[in-house]
This record gives C-alpha cells, structure tokens and sequence, in this order.
C-alpha cells in the first residue's frame, strides 16, 4: 500500500467512527536521537493514528519558540534529514506501524533533491509530505516526485487565505488538507480562535479531503472541540515541551493520551 493510501486509510475508518484522527508533531533529534525515537513510538502507543515527523531547519518562519528551540538543538546534535529518514527506517524495523508525514521546510529538501528526497522518504517509510514554505503553485518540481513515489502531499491554508488560494490548494492536496487555526506561528494558547468554524467551512465548500487543525491545541478539551468540526487534530508544541521536561517519553505518553481521547471522544461514545 503506498503512503498516501494509508493516510486515506486512516481517515476513512475514522470517518465511520466520528471521530478525528489525533496528530501529534515530534522534532526528530530532540532532545537526543535516541530520545526522539522513544518518544515517537510513545505516541505511537498513545493513540497516535498519524504522526509528524518534524525535520529540523535552522529558519522554521512558520514555528513558535518551543519547537523553534527543539528543531535548533536537534541541529546543533548533528540531525540531518539523511539522519531523519534513517530514524523512520529504524522505527518501522522496531513495529512502529502509525503512518508519518514528514514536515520539512523547502531547503534542506531542495539541497537533498526534490526527486531523492521523495524516493527515499517513501523507501525510509514516510507516508506524506507537508512543507510550509511551499505554496501550489511553485511546486512543479516536489509535487510530481511525491505522487511519483506515493507520498500524500499536504498544503497548509491559514484564515487568511483567499478563495483562489484555498481552490488552488484544494487542486493539489492529496491525503487532507492542513489548516492553521490561527493568523500567527506555532504555540500552544489557552482558547482556540471563535472564527475557526466559519473558516473550516469556508475551505470545506472547495473539497472532499479531510481537513485537521493545528497550531495552539494543547488540552484534551481543545481537542475534542476541534474534532468535532474537522477530520483531524495536529499538537506539536505542547508535546515537544513535555519531550524536554525531565520525564521525557513519559510526560509525552501522558499528554498525548489525553489528547488522544479528546480527539476520539464520538469514537467511545
């Protein structure tokens, strides 16, 4: 089964459920490569149903504070995106079954090479691709060698986005869609933004695909609002914080099965 069917997979068994798929971001190489490898397949075992694997890049524009420091000592560590695939081969030869999609930045794929890069995720088991920086229409290179080798592509669309950027995103994405909750970076934040359901219908008018929230969900009760209007729930910061607290892989088990049983509430109803 190729990647993006097996994000497909995961959102249609969900979608006979009601429930949303909880999608919890990691930065490879922190706090240590070893670490990280343990606390992805914490998340694995937490109730993860896709991961994103975060691959360090010194100019993460899209990122707040916390990840923004994780994805910097990951670099400082010698984390490379050779070193990144090679952690998703290991977690694959140790049983971890949950579907990745890589987040990298456009350079370091850019510097690998859009058609290697492509061809190696999907070896490595990677099953989708998000890059922030790259937009729909300056993806004529990365897109075709993503479909190529069977990786979701995932465009990201932000409220602020016009009604032909998100018909445009709607053309090209494949395995769903990423929506950012807010008009800002990365963090977790105390309430979600009220305008967040007239936005997800905005988009839903143009597409099919499932759409997931991400950027300031860090509770379960957070959670479970978002899944009650989008297929899936993305947490990065709140999770890398507990990767860093003094419990690592635990504090991040913990978090993520609250988040998890937020995010599958109609599951267990």
């Amino acid at each position: 089964m190729r990647g993006v069917e097996r994000i497909e997979q995961v959102f249609r068994e969900l979608k006979t459920t009601g429930a949303a798929a909880f999608m919890p971001y990691h930065a490879m190489g922190y706090p240590t490569r070893q670490k990280s490898l343990e606390i992805v397949a914490a998340l694995a075992g937490a109730g993860a149903d896709i991961i994103e694997f975060g691959i360090p890049h010194s100019d993460p524009l899209a990122d707040g504070p916390m990840i923004q420091t994780a994805t910097y000592s990951a670099l400082v560590g010698g984390t490379t995106v050779a070193d990144c695939l090679q952690m998703a081969r290991e977690l694959r030869d140790q049983g971890v079954n949950t579907p990745f999609c890589a987040m990298s930045y456009y350079n370091p794929i850019l510097a690998f090479g859009e058609e290697r890069f492509a061809n190696a995720a999907a070896s490595s088991g990677i099953d989708g691709l998000i890059v922030p920086d790259l937009p729909p229409g300056e993806s004529e290179l990365l897109e075709p060698a993503c479909r190529a080798a069977g990786l979701a592509t995932v465009y990201m669309l932000a409220p602020t986005s016009t009604e032909d950027r998100i018909k445009s995103v709607a053309r090209h994405a494949t395995g769903f869609i990423y929506l950012v909750s807010v008009t800002g970076i990365t963090g977790a934040r105390d309430e979600l933004p009220p305008g967040l359901p007239a936005f997800v219908e905005r988009v839903r008018r143009h597409t099919d695909l499932p759409l997931a929230v991400g950027f300031g969900i860090s509770t379960g009760p957070q959670a479970e609002s978002v899944s009650e209007i989008v297929e899936g729930v993305i947490v990065g910061s709140a999770l890398v914080k507990a990767a860093g607290s003094d419990a690592g892989a635990d504090a991040v088990r913990t978090l993520a099965k609250e988040l998890a049983a937020g995010s599958h509430k109609k599951m267990d109803e």
